[in-house]
């Protein structure tokens, strides 16, 4: 059996992608296309598919809206529609579920989960066709029962006559038949009274009853013939009156309602299979129901896991980074023209090292990183690694801007004003004393994330070189740049020429201290915070 598929997505590679991983299926899929939610709608009324795969954003009419015309369509209104989307929120699955939507796959799609959520919808979907038709044919059933009912009342009637006592006058060809016997053998066998027709309690009650009150009575017995037949009658008692007031005659008119009480009886038999039907389908939809939360759970779980994946994908890798691994799978290397990469390095770290258990050194050195990681990312620097005692970090990576030799260098003043700050109570304590050297350059650098395993963003290049050795030619409390980048901060910060240094493939570099913020550039009397107006010219570069 081969089953209709809907593709909806307004980028014709995704469907196509679909449509080959469905045409490897050896149940013969009919692929059918549509490039948004109206195409898609009108698609669905013309090919009425088994199954919607759809895209949840797209131009026009998106996929929601999509979905709320097909859910307004009775014809449509059952087909499963799974969509299939990049942007994954809690807040986007509970909308999708409340409008009817039937299950989410997830971009890039992964072959053996869009088999196995198609494989869920089409099974699903058997099962609530096979439901409705077993409920069509036995409602079908009930109709004809109810109309051989009606035609099973249009039987010959018997006719009997008594006398005002209830014996026996007369009885038409109607009661041979009811009764099995002809009305001479039923007197001459059984007695002449109407109270010796029926052999019963109840009967014979209500025809007494009917003789002393004069009201008419109507009651239903079984007659079982001599052969083992077996009859049902209603029977309808009438009193004729005289003119006074007493009885003169009864007038019994019987019918045979058999046919009537047989089906009655597979109704009320087909009533018992249509009420275990219905408490079927209820144990369906009640199972349809759990295996949704389920569903619901486990997409939440796979959300949860989600989320961890891409916090611990965002701490590895920068955010343009990691979104384009998640999207395309790969992230190459890139050419950056202008890059500000800034060093920091523990003056006498081995001793610090031989005077504190490992573990205190370790913490100590966290608290640290975890201080510049946040002082960085203030200033828009993206950090790249840390060896040992030593922290790197870079701007303008791996979104572009002019503005890095100044991010640069404002972090470099923070984190020595917080090393400062931790030092004096250090010394206060008696606990060893941290010194650290930073330096800057500015120039050009390679980025980018190689390999297949534990992915790590990494840049090189001679620029990553100078800044290493600024960093190494530098002092303790104070932030060397290189001449590269003394030329595009020197109209802000307060600087002092140190001379030069031989750089390796390079030569002779010119170095220099950063004091601080020019005094009308500075918030504050340490020359650490901007003011506006340096934020607006900085904004302009």
């Amino acid at each position: 059996m081969s089953y209709k598929v809907l593709i909806v997505d307004d980028n014709i590679n995704n469907s196509r992608l679909i449509e080959g991983i469905l045409s490897a299926d050896e149940r013969g899929f009919e692929c059918s296309f549509a490039e948004n939610g109206a195409e898609a709608y009108d698609m669905a009324r013309i090919v009425n598919p088994d199954i919607i795969l759809m895209d949840l954003y797209m131009p026009e009419v998106d996929g929601m809206q999509s979905l709320r015309l097909i859910q307004q369509n009775p014809d449509l209104k059952e087909t499963p529609v799974i969509f299939i989307t990049a942007y994954k929120t809690t807040e986007n699955f509970k909308q999708a579920f409340d409008e009817g939507a039937f299950d989410f796959i997830s971009k890039p799609i992964d072959i053996n989960e869009l088999k196995s959520r198609i494989n869920r919808a089409l099974g699903v979907g058997e099962t609530l066709r096979r439901i409705k038709l077993k409920i069509s044919k036995y409602k079908q059933q009930r109709k004809e029962l109810e109309k051989k009912a009606v035609l099973a009342q249009n039987v010959q009637n018997s006719f009997i006559v008594t006398n005002y006592k209830g014996n026996i006058e007369w009885a038409n060809e109607g009661f041979t038949k009811l009764h099995g016997l002809h009305i001479e053998e039923q007197l001459e066998n059984y007695g002449k009274s109407i109270l010796d027709v029926y052999h019963d309690n109840e009967v014979n009650r209500m025809i007494n009853q009917c003789l002393e009150d004069h009201e008419p009575v109507t009651f239903t017995k079984n007659i079982e013939h001599e052969d083992g037949t077996e009859v049902w009658i209603q029977a309808f008692v009438s009193p004729q009156l005289t003119r006074g007031g007493n009885i003169e005659k009864l007038i019994i008119v019987e019918s045979d309602i058999t046919e009537l009480k047989t089906k009655e009886k597979e109704l009320y038999e087909h009533n018992l299979k249509m009420l275990q039907i219905t408490e079927n389908l209820e144990a369906a939809n009640s199972q349809l129901e759990q295996q949704k939360e389920e569903i619901n759970e486990q997409k939440q779980l796979i959300e949860s896991e989600q989320e961890k994946s891409e916090r611990l994908l965002l701490n590895i890798l920068p955010f343009e980074v990691a979104r384009q691994l998640k999207s395309k799978g790969k992230a190459g290397t890139r050419f950056y023209k202008h890059v500000s990469v800034l060093f920091t390095d523990f003056r006498s770290f081995s001793k610090i090292s031989k005077e504190l258990e490992p573990k205190a050194l370790v913490s100590l050195l966290d608290n640290y990183f975890i201080r510049f990681d946040e002082i960085i990312g203030t200033h828009y620097l993206e950090k790249i690694k840390t060896i040992g005692d030593a922290y790197m970090c870079a701007g303008g990576l791996p979104l572009r801007n002019n503005s890095n030799p100044v991010d640069a260098v404002l972090a470099g003043l923070e984190i020595q004003h917080y090393m400062g700050m931790i030092n004096e109570e250090n010394q206060k304590n008696a606990e060893p004393i941290w010194e650290l050297r930073i330096g800057v350059h500015t120039g050009p650098v390679v980025a980018g994330v190689v390999g297949k395993k534990k992915f790590a963003y990494d840049i090189w290049g001679d620029t990553v070189n100078i800044a290493a050795r600024m960093q190494e030619q530098g002092e303790i409390k104070k932030v060397n740049v290189s001449g590269e980048t003394y030329e595009c901060i020197k109209d802000y910060f307060d600087c002092e020429y140190r001379g030069k240094i031989e750089a390796k493939n390079v030569g002779k570099i010119d170095m220099y201290y950063v004091n601080r913020l020019k005094p009308e550039f500075s918030e504050d009397e340490l020359g650490l915070m901007p003011n506006e107006e340096f934020k607006t010219l900085v904004n302009k570069l």
